[in-house]
């Protein structure tokens, strides 16, 4: 009676966590979406814990209030700090899976060899190997996009690291293969561990290559990684509600994986070991690059006598929390009725779909995002594009300079339009690394400081209290 019990909420759980992806395409349902997802996983633990073959509640109430210690924390970080708090979200679900395998591996030896069947030994191999790197791999990327001090930001390359790291990864597959071969030999119980340390060395050696302009694409290989890994927990310990909650999370963090690529034009090859994001070295003897500033009063004129708007966000908009203030941007333009849409790259910010999340905090009509596709058609007959902390994704380099680490990447057309403002921290390059093209155009105008601050004052100016 318990096991069909158990079973049919193993069903009722799978069909959510489907439903809450297929409503999570929609952000009219995401709401929904992500209920489904919290009421499937609670269902799933419950039915998981009341089976007989559970006797150590304790354990579990102590492991459920130490996931609570972490995840309310976690769930009240910044927007800015989003994409991170996902990589350590990918860590920690590597690092369980990583951990159950070894478990089970040492638990199963110890109660006789004959537990460990061929079939298990290959789950258990894929479950270390794809949870420990995951782990890893995941903290490096979240120290990336934290910008630790000791972890570096740009990509650290030396000769012959792609072969060193296809060497390790070879040899942990071969001792992999000898262990489903003879899991009972002498020498199993010490190569394990050796398994063990190349998959979590791997992690590492797989992320430092790679430049922050790539971590929205490495953000969704991981979050692959941590699916299968799921997935290969599942057949370690026959739970088909794994296995599935596993291959959704795989799959879509695969998808995901592939929209990322071809929005930036590459591929899985060149994004893992392509180290994208090299700092380039500024020429010798070239023509010093100006910029042309302007003032919040002089753009809110320009604004003023427009027909279309279009608003390019990007990383510097969440870091300044400025998506409020482009709100009021928004209500006073269409006062006027401007017509305002805002342009929306696949890779903007830090995680696929920051800048979505970030506009639809403010309540920014959806209808108003377009896809950079269908918005660069459009660009030519802006009249004003307003770049807000956008860096990478409207540099024009990327259409023609081979030289370049964004060479090939689709970008927002944003030097189409007839006049440009830009929004600026600094003068300092963007997260690849690199100057943007856009900013010294003949058609740009700059506009230096905190986004918030600045979009605040062309509210002002379009208000009329800054008169």
């Amino acid at each position: 009676m318990i096991a069909s019990i158990v079973q049919f909420s193993y069903l009722v759980a799978t069909a959510l966590f489907v439903f809450s992806l297929h409503w999570m395409n929609d952000p009219k349902t995401a709401r929904k979406g992500v209920r489904a997802g919290v009421v499937a996983m609670t269902i799933a633990v419950l039915a998981t814990w009341g089976q007989p073959i559970i006797v150590h509640h304790l354990w579990i109430v102590l492991a459920i209030a130490a996931g609570f210690l972490v995840g309310v924390p976690l769930s009240q970080v910044p927007i800015t700090a989003v994409p991170q708090r996902t990589a350590l979200s990918h860590a920690f679900g590597g690092l369980a899976a990583g951990l159950v395998g070894t478990a089970e591996y040492y638990l199963w030896l110890g109660e006789g060899p004959a537990n460990l069947t061929k079939f298990r030994m290959v789950a258990i191999i894929a479950e270390i190997l794809l949870g420990y790197l995951t782990f890893t791999g995941s903290l490096m990327a979240a120290g990336k996009l934290q910008e630790v001090k000791w972890i570096p930001q740009r990509p650290v390359t030396y000769p012959g690291q792609n072969f060193i790291n296809l060497g390790l990864l070879l040899v942990a597959v071969g001792i992999g293969i000898a262990l489903v071969i003879d899991p009972a030999s002498d020498l199993a119980p010490k190569l394990f561990p050796v398994v063990i340390a190349i998959a979590l060395a791997f992690g590492v050696l797989l992320i430092i290559p790679i430049g922050g302009a790539d971590m929205p694409t490495v953000i969704a290989i991981l979050n692959a990684y941590a699916g299968l890994s799921a997935v290969a927990m599942g057949f370690v310990l026959d739970n088909k509600l794994l296995i599935t909650a596993g291959a959704l999370d795989g799959s879509s963090g695969l998808i995901l994986s592939i929209i990322m690529c071809k929005a930036m034009n590459r591929s899985f090859t060149n994004v893992l070991f392509g180290a994208f994001g090299q700092v380039q070295q500024i020429k010798a003897g070239g023509e010093e690059k100006v910029y042309k500033p302007e003032t919040p009063e002089g753009a809110a004129q320009v604004l003023e006598q427009s027909n279309l708007v279009v608003i390019v966000p990007g990383y510097g908009l969440a870091v300044a929390q400025a998506q409020h203030k482009v709100r009021e941007l928004y209500d006073q333009l269409m006062k006027r009725g401007i017509t305002v849409k805002f342009a929306i790259h696949p890779v903007a910010g830090r995680m696929p779909g920051h800048m979505n999340v970030l506009l639809a905090e403010a309540e920014i009509p959806y209808a108003d995002l377009v896809e950079m596709d269908e918005i660069n058609t459009e660009m030519p007959q802006c009249d004003v594009a307003l770049v807000i902390g956008a860096n990478d994704v409207v540099n024009p380099a990327a259409r023609y300079d081979k030289t370049s680490p964004i060479f090939g990447m689709p970008i927002i057309a944003a030097d189409k339009a007839r006049t440009v403002f830009a929004i600026k921290r600094s003068k300092n390059p963007g997260f690849a690394g690199i100057d943007n093209e856009l900013y010294f155009a003949d058609r740009t105008w700059m506009l230096f400081g905190d986004a918030k601050q600045v979009v605040g004052e062309l509210v002002k100016q379009l208000s009329g209290s800054g008169h």
